[in-house]
């Protein structure tokens, strides 16, 4: 009995620790603290967790009401902040934050890498015809715009032909870029065929890495001309300025060309030695199912790599911005939602 006893405030106190290691909740704030790298890294492997696409309905209700209870003060007891936390983190992962709707579970940021990874190795696939680079190009670009819709700030109308445009120019750039690189690739005499082969596998990079700079600035254009909103360290608003907006775009726009670099080229250097091997050299079938599995891995690593380049909500010096922002406040800085 003194045994059972013994155990029984063992485990107690180690499900007591456990619940303790799990930081005071905030509801709407992120768990891990965002003013260092590793906090903002940690955040969004959250965010991209894929084992919130398996959440049953069942489940995304109970967590829902999990946060309700906790806003209106009926909490029952027992409950953990490591189980407020995983509720907050099941609501954000599938509904939206401006509409409560469900995501479509493709366009979800959950859904980024398992969605997105079967597109990556069709952009890396050696040996591409006009066609094929058309098509994968189209795709990649349709999924990332229905991604960004599924995900936008949903707080203020705007007009789908804003959509419309970002879509229409990413496309035509990335088509343009990577059909442009492969005839000047294919017109390059002095490439050996293996040479040209390697060359070839590097040129949806550039196309999507400009084409996503294209997204972001024919989406965001409305931003530079009418500025973004500034908050004080209480969160209230100082006002709308233009240079902070330029700064949201210019760090937007290098996350995005980061983004790909990882994904779209770290394979074909990995591909390229592996080829190589006794392996696959003696079952090339295994060629594709290999590949795969690398744009996979590189996916993975690479998304929440880039986007915890900058925090979510960036500061900026009063007397860096226009002058009656700098008149509006007494703080030395003001914070801005950069965006993703």
């Amino acid at each position: 009995m003194a045994d059972t006893a013994t155990t029984a405030s063992a485990a107690a106190a180690s499900a007591a620790s456990a619940s303790t290691d799990a930081p005071p909740f905030q509801l709407g704030k992120p768990r891990f603290q965002q003013t260092s790298f590793y906090g903002r890294f940690r955040h969004f492997l959250d965010i991209i967790d894929p084992r919130t696409l398996f959440v049953t309905e069942r489940r995304l209700r109970e967590a829902v009401q999990l946060l309700e209870d906790y806003k209106h003060g009926t909490l029952r007891p027992g409950v953990t902040n490591e189980q407020l936390w995983s509720a907050q983190k099941i609501k954000q992962a599938i509904l939206h934050p401006d509409t409560n709707e469900k995501i479509f579970m493709p366009f979800r940021m959950s859904g980024y890498i398992p969605f997105g990874t079967p597109i990556v190795v069709g952009l890396l696939l050696p040996n591409q015809t006009l066609a094929s680079t058309v098509f994968w190009q189209w795709l990649n670009q349709s999924h990332n715009a229905c991604v960004n819709y599924a995900n936008r700030n949903a707080t203020k109308p705007s007009p789908a032909s804003k959509f419309i445009q970002g879509y229409l120019g990413a496309v035509i750039s990335a088509v343009s870029i990577a059909v442009g690189l492969n005839v000047l690739v294919q017109k390059a005499n002095k490439f050996t065929p293996a040479t040209r082969l390697l060359v070839q596998r590097f040129v949806p990079f550039p196309a999507v890495a400009s084409a996503n700079i294209c997204n972001v600035v024919l989406m965001r254009y409305g931003e530079l001309e009418e500025g973004i909103d500034v908050l004080d360290a209480d969160g209230n608003l100082v006002g709308s300025s233009k240079i902070a907006a330029r700064h949201a775009l210019l760090e937007t726009a290098l996350t995005r060309v980061v983004l790909p670099m990882p994904i779209l080229v770290l394979p074909p250097i990995v591909m390229s030695m592996l080829e190589k091997t006794a392996l696959l050299q003696a079952r090339p079938r295994l060629l594709l199912p290999v590949q795969s599995l690398v744009c996979l891995a590189a996916f993975g690593l690479a998304l929440p790599l880039a986007i915890s380049l900058f925090p979510q909500m960036s500061e900026i010096e009063t007397s860096q911005l226009e002058p009656e922002i700098a008149r509006a406040t007494s703080s030395r800085t003001v914070v801005y939602n950069k965006g993703l």
